[in-house]
């Protein structure tokens, strides 16, 4: 029994000398401790496992009204990935990304950088359409990121071009305006980020299609490098 204790004692001890010494430096700012991050809950599953996944979502409200979940589209080994907010009316009877007015300008911004939408890939933040294209509620953010967080993560692109404010915003975290984000890098989780305004946007201020360009120019020499 003695050599019990003493081996309990033994422990007890060294554990002791451990909190200590972790306190000790933590205290002297040489050491934090860091809990583990959490797993996502899509981790372990392949693009088509998640693209599954969403097809039968009804996480949020907008499963209600939509006709089809709009997942995404393109190349999953592409370098460059372009995200928006949610798709549109034609979007969501077609139930691909991008395929209304402003998606025939987006097509156009790829083929000016010689490229082919199929040698990219292209997805929305929200994957089901709001009713009346309104702004997506926290909610819908919440319980819809997860699909594209997993996209990137899958597809692990060279640059993520953010098209608008709302997908900036909601990628990189800020309240800042996308004019304020557009024209240079952002980090994103190791990967680079540009933010350039929407191809909606350009319809309506076609001014803005130079600053665009710009944006572009940066995009295609990073791929290049």
């Amino acid at each position: 029994m003695s050599d019990q204790n003493e081996a309990v004692n033994g422990y007890l001890q060294i554990v002791a000398t451990v909190r200590e010494y972790v306190e000790e430096q933590i205290q002297l700012g040489f050491a934090e401790l860091i809990e583990p991050e959490e797993e996502s809950e899509f981790a372990q599953l392949d693009i088509e496992q998640v693209r599954d996944e969403a097809m039968g979502c009804e996480r949020c409200e907008l499963h209600q009204g939509r006709n089809t979940v709009v997942f995404g589209v393109g190349s999953e080994e592409a370098d460059l990935m372009f995200v928006g907010e949610a798709p549109g009316a034609e979007e969501d009877a077609q139930g691909v990304p991008f395929v209304g007015r402003a998606g025939q300008l987006l097509t156009r911004i790829i083929e000016a950088m010689e490229m082919k939408r199929e040698d990219v890939y292209i997805a929305n933040v929200i994957k089901c359409r709001p009713p009346g294209n309104r702004n997506p509620k926290p909610i819908e953010i919440e319980s819809c990121e997860p699909f594209l967080l997993r996209q990137i993560e899958l597809i692990k692109p060279k640059v993520i071009c953010a098209l608008g404010t709302f997908a900036a915003q909601t990628l990189l975290g800020t309240k800042q305006s996308i004019s304020s984000l557009r024209g240079r890098f952002h980090d994103y989780h190791g990967c680079k980020l540009m933010a350039t305004y929407h191809p909606a946007y350009l319809l309506r201020n076609p001014n803005g299609k130079r600053d665009v360009w710009e944006d572009m120019q940066k995009v295609m020499a990073e791929l290049n490098s």
